[in-house]
C-alpha cells in the first residue's frame, strides 16, 4: 500500500442532453473503475469533474427548445449526475471515509461562482504575463432580412469538411475524420439555427493564447511519455506538435459563458472560450473540494495542493485524465500549455522568459491519458446531437446497472472502436456474467447451506485450510498479480477477463471435487472434496473484492451473501488473498446475483421506444440491430483487432513512388514537403512529419510505398496528395517503408 496521491480527472460532459452509452464507455466508467481500484490499493485519491455548462452546445440546445441556457444546464446537470450515481459511479463520495487527507470526489458545475472567479483570475494573470496577443480574425456572420445579425460561433455553423469532404461537419471539427480547423476554412457554410440567413465573413478582434511559446517544452514532455501513452495518444499529440503550435483564440463572440475580465467596450459581449475555461475545471474543482471538505486539516483550503503540486523533494502526484479520443490534444497539448503558463506567471516570470517543465512548487503535468476510442451503436458513432444513442437514464430504468458496467468493461474501446448491440449485450451477460460468475457463487452458497453447521460455526469451518487447496491458493495469488498489473496499465478488459477466469477456475475445481456427493455421509475423498468447497467460499470472497471496481452493486450483494457486514469497497485490494480471514456465513436463503435477460423481450421494448421517439420527435434514438447469425457459437474478434472485409481492403490503392525532392514546409516546423515521381507526368506532393527522423538527403532517391487514393488534404496552405507508409516502434524510431530493389515509380503494391 503506497498511499500515493492520485488525481483522477474526468472529461466534463456538456449539460445539453442526457448521457449516452458512448459517453459512459469512453469517459465515465473507466475513471470510476480506476478510482475504486486506487482506493483499494490504499492510495489517496481525488476524483474531479462536473458539467460543462458553457459554450455553444448549450446555447444551440436552448435555442432549439426555446428556453434559456440556464434552464438547459439546470435540468441536464441533475439528470446526468443522478444517472452516473445510479450506474454506481462514486461521485457521492465527496469525502473519503478514511478522512479528508485521503481525498474524495466532486462532480461540480462550471457555472459555480468560485470556478468563474478562478478562471477570470488566471485569465488576467496570463494576460499580464504577456501570454496573450490581440488579433483581428475572420468569423462567420449571420445576416437576416431585417438587417439584424450576429457572429456565429463554430457550433452554429455546419458545412463540408475541408479535410475529408464529409458533409455535416461542425464549424471547428469534423466528427467523420477528427480534423480540427478554423471555422472560416469550412466549405459551404450554413447557419445551423437559421439556414435561410445569409452567411458572410466579417472581422472581429480576439485574444489568442501563445501556444507557440510552449512547443519545445511540450515536445520534451511528450518524449518522456512515449512509454506511458497509448498509441492513439502518441499519434494525435505528435500530429499536433509536428504541425507546429500556433496561437489559439481564448475569447469568442458569445453572451453565454464567463465574461472576459478586461476593461474596455471592445470586450463587451465576449466570453472566455470554453476550451480555455473548461479544462481549468480540473484544478478549480480540486480547490473547491478542499474548501468544502478539508477545513479540519492543517493546510485547510490549501489541501488541494497535495494533489496538484510537485513537492520540495520533487515527488510528483500522479495525474490521470480520462476522455474520448477526440479530446486528446486538449489534454496533451492545450491544457499542459496552460499549466506551464500558470506556473510561469505564479513565479513572477513572463512570456519573455524561457518556458520550463514543472519543478518543486509547480503544478504537475499529466502522468497518463488513457484515452478511449469510440463505442459505436449498430455500426454508427454514438451522437448526442444527431439523436443516435442509447441514453443512460433510460437504460437504467430497465436493467441492472452492473450488467451494463460488465458489458461496457469487457467491450471497452481501449485500442480500437467497439460496437454496442443488444444481441451481444444479452449474450455476454447470460453466458459470461451469469453462467460463469453468478452461477459459481450461487452454487457455492447453495451447497454450503446444505452442510451441517454447529452453533457459532460456519458450514465450512471444519473443512477450511486443508493441504489440498495449496495449489489453488497459488493460482489465485498469481491471478491477483496479473489482474493488478492490468489495472495499473489501464487494461480494463484484460483485468476483468482475468477476474472472470478466476470464476471459471472455481467452477472447474468445484465440478471436479463434486461436493454434492459428500453432503450426507463420508465417502472416499470426503475431506478433500469439502475442503475444496470451503476454498470455493474463499474464491467467492476473492471475487467480491476484485469485482468491486467493476461491479459495485453485485459485489456488495455477494459480500453480504457471504455473511460479511459493512461495505466491500472499504476492503483493501490485497485482502482478496488473505487465507487467514475468518469465515463468515449468512443464514438467509442464497439468491442469484443476476436475472437472465430475454433478447426477444428486450428488442420488442427497445423497438417500441424507437417508434415512440420518432412519433413524438423525441431524442431516445435507440437502435438495437439485428441478431447476428450463429447465435452463441458466433466467433468473436481477438482483442485489439478490428477486421476489414477483403473488399474494403481492396479499395486502398498502394503504389511505389520515388522521392525527387524534400523541402521544409514554409509554415510548419515539423513537416517536409516531399515531391514524388508516381508514374504520372506531374507527380504528386505529400506533406510528411519526418523532420526529426530524416535529413532531406537521406530521403531523396528512395523508392517508397504511398497511398494513392487518399483524399487530398490542405496542411497549412499546401495540399498533401497522399500518405507515405512508415513504421513506428512506439519508442521514438520511425522508418519509411521502402522497396527492395528497383521498380518503376507508379507500380502497384499488391
Amino acid at each position: 500500500m503506497t498511499e500515493e496521491h492520485v488525481l483522477i480527472c474526468v472529461a466534463w460532459p456538456y449539460a445539453n442532453g442526457p448521457l449516452h452509452l458512448g459517453h459512459v464507455a469512453g469517459c465515465y466508467l473507466p475513471p470510476d473503475i480506476q478510482f475504486r481500484f486506487e482506493r483499494a490499493m490504499g492510495n489517496k485519491v481525488l476524483m474531479v469533474s462536473g458539467s460543462d455548462e458553457h459554450g455553444t452546445p448549450i446555447t444551440v440546445t436552448a435555442e432549439t427548445q426555446g428556453i434559456s441556457p440556464q434552464n438547459v444546464v439546470d435540468e441536464y446537470h441533475g439528470i446526468n449526475l443522478q444517472a452516473l450515481l445510479d450506474l454506481g459511479c462514486s461521485w457521492s463520495m465527496n469525502l473519503d471515509p478514511r478522512g479528508p487527507s485521503f481525498g474524495g470526489a466532486l462532480f461540480n458545475r462550471t457555472s459555480d461562482s468560485e470556478h468563474k472567479r478562478m478562471v477570470q483570475e488566471n485569465f488576467k494573470a496570463l494576460d499580464q504575463g504577456g501570454f496573450f496577443e490581440r488579433k483581428t480574425m475572420e468569423q462567420y456572420y449571420e445576416t437576416n432580412e431585417d438587417g439584424s445579425g450576429r457572429f456565429l460561433p463554430d457550433r452554429y455553423v455546419e458545412g463540408t469538411c475541408p479535410a475529408c469532404g464529409e458533409d455535416g461537419a461542425r464549424g471547428d471539427q469534423c466528427d467523420a475524420c477528427g480534423a480540427t480547423y478554423e471555422a472560416v476554412e469550412l466549405k459551404n457554410p450554413v447557419s445551423k439555427m437559421n439556414p435561410k440567413a445569409k452567411v458572410e465573413i466579417r472581422e472581429t478582434d480576439h485574444l489568442f493564447y501563445r501556444l507557440d511559446l510552449f512547443q519545445h517544452a511540450l515536445e520534451q514532455h511528450a518524449a518522456s511519455q512515449q512509454k506511458a501513452w497509448k498509441s492513439n495518444v502518441r499519434a494525435m499529440t505528435k500530429q499536433w506538435l509536428d504541425m507546429g503550435l500556433r496561437p489559439r483564440a481564448v475569447t469568442r463572440d458569445l453572451e453565454w459563458g464567463i465574461p472576459v475580465p478586461l476593461d474596455g467596450d471592445e470586450w463587451s459581449g465576449k466570453c472566455v472560450y470554453v476550451w480555455f475555461e473548461a479544462v481549468q475545471g480540473y484544478s478549480t474543482c480540486a480547490r473547491i473540494w478542499a474548501k468544502r471538505n478539508a477545513e479540519s486539516l492543517p493546510d485547510g483550503d490549501e489541501t488541494w495542493k497535495r494533489w496538484w503540486t510537485v513537492d520540495e523533494n520533487g515527488t510528483v502526484p500522479r495525474h490521470l485524465y480520462f476522455l474520448g479520443k477526440d479530446n486528446i490534444p486538449f489534454h496533451t497539448v492545450i491544457w499542459p500549455a496552460l499549466i506551464l503558463g500558470l506556473n510561469h506567471v505564479h513565479k513572477g516570470l513572463s512570456a519573455d522568459d524561457p518556458v520550463t517543465l514543472p519543478g518543486p512548487g509547480d503544478f504537475a503535468l499529466e502522468s497518463n491519458v488513457p484515452a478511449m476510442e469510440y463505442l459505436m451503436l449498430a455500426g454508427g458513432q454514438f451522437s448526442k446531437s444527431r439523436k443516435h444513442a442509447v441514453w443512460l437514464p433510460s437504460f437504467l430504468e430497465r436493467y441492472d446497472p452492473d450488467t451494463l458496467r460488465y458489458y461496457l468493461s469487457i467491450n471497452m474501446p481501449e485500442n480500437h472502436d467497439t460496437d454496442f448491440n443488444w444481441p451481444d449485450f444479452v449474450e455476454k451477460v447470460n453466458s459470461e456474467l451469469i453462467a460463469a460468475y453468478g452461477n459459481f457463487v450461487h452454487r457455492v452458497l447453495t451447497l454450503g447451506s446444505r452442510l451441517p453447521c454447529e452453533p457459532g460455526m460456519t458450514p465450512f469451518s471444519k473443512h477450511d485450510g486443508h493441504a489440498v487447496v495449496e495449489l489453488h491458493q497459488t493460482h489465485l495469488q498469481e491471478a491477483l498479480t496479473e489482474i493488478t498489473t492490468s489495472l495499473q496499465r489501464h487494461r480494463y478488459k484484460e483485468a476483468l477477463r482475468g477476474i472472470m477466469n478466476v470464476a471459471q477456475y472455481g467452477n472447474q475445481i468445484l465440478q471436479a471435487a463434486a461436493p454434492w456427493k459428500h453432503l450426507k455421509e463420508p465417502q472416499d475423498g470426503h475431506e478433500e472434496s469439502l475442503a475444496t468447497l470451503a476454498f470455493c467460499w474463499r474464491i467467492a470472497r476473492f471475487l467480491s473484492i476484485t469485482t468491486q471496481p467493476f461491479l459495485p452493486h453485485s459485489a456488495q450483494r455477494l459480500w453480504e451473501g457471504l455473511g460479511h457486514n459493512g461495505s466491500v469497497e472499504e476492503m483493501k485490494w490485497g485482502d482478496a488473498i488473505d487465507w487467514r480471514a475468518p469465515l463468515a456465513w449468512c443464514d438467509e436463503t442464497p439468491k442469484p446475483l443476476f436475472e437472465r435477460l430475454d433478447l426477444e423481450e428486450i428488442l420488442a421494448v427497445e423497438q417500441d421506444l424507437v417508434e415512440d421517439s420518432i412519433d413524438d420527435g423525441g431524442v431516445h434514438g435507440v437502435k438495437g440491430g439485428k441478431k447476428k447469425k450463429g447465435g452463441k457459437n458466433m466467433k468473436t474478434e481477438p482483442e485489439g483487432i478490428t477486421y476489414l472485409d477483403f473488399d474494403t481492403f481492396l479499395k486502398v490503392n498502394l503504389r511505389v513512388g520515388k522521392i525527387k525532392t524534400v523541402e521544409d514546409h514554409p509554415d510548419a516546423d515539423k513537416l517536409y514537403v516531399v515531391k514524388l515521381e508516381d508514374g504520372t507526368d506531374d507527380g504528386r506532393t505529400i506533406c510528411a512529419g519526418l523532420k526529426e527522423y530524416y535529413k532531406p538527403e537521406e530521403m531523396e532517391g528512395k523508392l517508397v510505398v504511398f497511398v494513392e487514393n487518399l483524399k487530398p488534404r490542405p496542411l497549412r496552405g499546401i495540399t498533401s496528395e497522399g500518405m507515405m507508409l512508415a513504421a513506428d516502434n512506439g519508442d521514438g524510431t520511425v522508418r519509411l517503408v521502402t522497396i527492395d530493389g528497383s521498380i518503376e515509380p507508379g507500380s502497384q503494391v499488391r
